[in-house]
């Protein structure tokens, strides 16, 4: 009787066989790979703290500078005068009495189809240019004045019958920019002329203030006042503290900080899963992250001076938290804005110097962490290739084995079947012929 196993010639289910014996094969790089896998898990989530903490860094930065605070807002009592706050602005107010506006100089010719002559000169407050038009079309001297850049504009007005007025205008405004023309028969319908208030106005210190535009800079330290219209009474330019944007530095601060401590926290967490296993989240037990939010908390929680920075509103809570108390906050503005401003300058200076030295790019405790990390991903995935090199020759020699095998088995078979034939053939016990 011949072997006789399921399959073709060994009856053996060979490919399974393989991929059962090649499974156990790559244990060990199926080991690798999950490492490989937490690995640049970790590592992205890494990347991630070290961007809040660099942001946290850049906020702090901002906030540390002397002039962080040196918020005011500016207000007026006319709509006709508008105050702009700038940094360097203070507390304080002043009258103020606009005697007039700043304008520019308009020129108008008669009506006329040509002009008179070609070249003429633009004297513009004692800078004279010669103009020299193609010719004494009125289009090619609005040309020559147009691209001769004194400071002059032309333009060419329908005055009907064929006839044009030419009109001549100081780009800006000012008596700075007066101008005069060497052609004759021109009308001035405007002067150049400076806006001009009054400080103190019937006082014995009155002052007049002068300014080619209508925006008079640094009117006031900090401020700029521009002018609508003229006024016959005083306008009261106030400027104060803009508490609400003082405040929002603060709590911009915080906010910051705690997206470092929540993302940590998140990362940390510890949860169940429905047959009671734990799992910690990446960061569960990692020194990086835990030096990350220490070094963070000791720089906005540490005393100021001896004094505690909850007395401006910065809070730490029972569960490690960080709080920002408007309440708080607005009070110490009004209480002692000098300590106000010097804690949370100090609190944001210690916060600048945590975070850079956590997350600078180039030796930022984050990013060694992160460069070490991506040396071992590059190590491992290297011993990943490695090991597929590895699977592929054992896969080959399994292969060649078995088809060896399955040979060796079909020559059997095909022994068994001649001994068998043969037997067959013998004569039987017992059969005479």
């Amino acid at each position: 009787m011949a072997i006789s196993l399921p399959g073709l010639a060994s009856g053996l289910d060979s490919a399974a066989l393989i991929s059962s014996l090649m499974q156990i094969e790559a244990i060990p790089q199926t080991l690798i790979k999950n490492r490989l896998s937490e690995t640049q898990t970790m590592v992205s989530a890494l990347q991630a703290l070290n961007t809040r903490v660099a942001s946290l860094g850049e906020l702090a930065e901002k906030a540390a500078k002397p002039a962080s605070l040196d918020l005011f807002t500016a207000t007026s009592s006319s709509d006709k005068v508008t105050a702009t706050a700038k940094t360097g602005a203070a507390a304080g107010s002043i009258d103020i009495v606009v005697d007039q506006l700043a304008q520019r100089q308009v020129t108008v010719s008669d009506a006329v189809s040509a002009w008179s002559e070609p070249s003429f000169t633009i004297d513009v407050n004692g800078t004279v240019t010669t103009i020299n038009a193609a010719s004494t079309s009125l289009d090619d001297v609005v040309a020559a004045v147009n691209n001769a850049d004194t400071g002059v504009t032309a333009t060419k007005v329908s005055a009907g019958g064929g006839l044009y007025r030419l009109q001549f205008s100081s780009e800006e405004t000012g008596a700075a920019n007066s101008f005069t023309i060497s052609t004759a028969g021109l009308i001035e319908v405007s002067a150049a002329q400076d806006a001009s208030v009054k400080l103190w106005a019937g006082t014995p210190a009155e002052q007049v203030i002068t300014s080619a535009s209508n925006t008079f800079t640094d009117l006031l330290p900090g401020v700029d006042v521009t002018v609508s219209a003229a006024s016959a009474t005083p306008v009261t330019v106030s400027i104060a503290r803009d508490t609400a944007q003082t405040a929002k530095v603060a709590e911009d601060l915080v906010a910051s900080l705690n997206a470092v401590l929540s993302f940590i926290s998140a990362n940390s967490a510890v949860s169940s899963g429905a047959t009671g296993a734990t799992k910690g989240g990446i960061f569960t037990g990692d020194s990086t992250a835990r030096d990350v939010s220490r070094r963070i908390l000791e720089a906005a929680t540490s005393p100021v001076a001896g004094r505690s920075p909850s007395e401006i509103g910065i809070v730490i809570t029972k569960d490690g938290k960080v709080e920002f108390d408007a309440e708080k906050f607005q009070q110490a503005l009004t209480d002692d804005p000098a300590f106000l401003e010097s804690a949370l300058q100090e609190i944001a200076s210690r916060l600048e110097v945590a975070a850079t030295d956590l997350s600078d790019k180039y030796d930022g405790q984050i990013t060694s962490r992160i460069t070490g990390q991506e040396s071992v991903i590059d190590r491992m995935s290297d011993q990943v290739i490695e090991w597929d090199r590895r699977i592929d020759t054992r896969r080959a020699t399994l292969e060649r084995t078995y088809a060896a095998l399955e040979v060796q088995m079909s020559a059997l078979n095909s022994q068994s079947a001649y001994l068998a034939s043969q037997l067959a053939s013998l004569p039987k016990p017992g059969n005479n012929s």
